[in-house]
């Protein structure tokens, strides 16, 4: 049973972990129009995207917390206070799971846009850009996510 509620939670927790590649878009964006500004790459950095706060990891956790503790022999205020304890670790192990198996590769971009701002944008590290490289940064003007294209 312990083996079965273990394979769910890692099935459930690695359907969460978004995809940032830079080719990857929503449905709902196709058909939209995004604004365009071109700029260069004045600065770059890799960092790490993790996702914080994990729900869905802490309820799986959870559950299979309180199941598992459920089990514990003894009387009923024993099975109780197991299954208390067990779902309090289970979440608190199922965020953290859900962080670390989410986690994933990204850079850190600072681009002078021909206008003269200077922007900050974060995407997967699919793509790589250069200081100093053309690009077009596509604004998310109807909540699909901005990105940078080479220019």
């Amino acid at each position: 049973m312990k083996k079965f509620l273990v394979l769910c939670m890692t099935v459930v927790l690695t359907a969460c972990a978004a995809n940032l590649n830079n080719d990857r878009y929503q449905t709902s964006a196709a058909g939209q129009i995004n604004s365009v500004q071109e700029g260069v790459i004045i600065n770059a950095r890799p960092v790490r995207i993790a996702t914080e706060n994990g729900g869905v990891g802490s309820l799986a956790g959870g559950v299979a917390g309180g199941a598992a503790g459920s089990m514990i022999g003894g009387n009923t205020a024993v099975n109780v206070i197991g299954a208390v304890g067990g779902a309090v670790l289970g979440g608190f192990l199922g965020s953290k799971a859900q962080e670390g198996l989410s986690a994933q590769n990204g850079m850190e971009y600072i681009v002078k846009l021909d206008s003269g701002r200077a922007i900050t944008l974060t995407q997967g590290a699919d793509v790589k850009f250069s200081v100093g490289q053309a690009v077009y940064v596509l604004d998310a003007d109807y909540g699909e996510r901005a990105r940078i294209i080479a220019r």
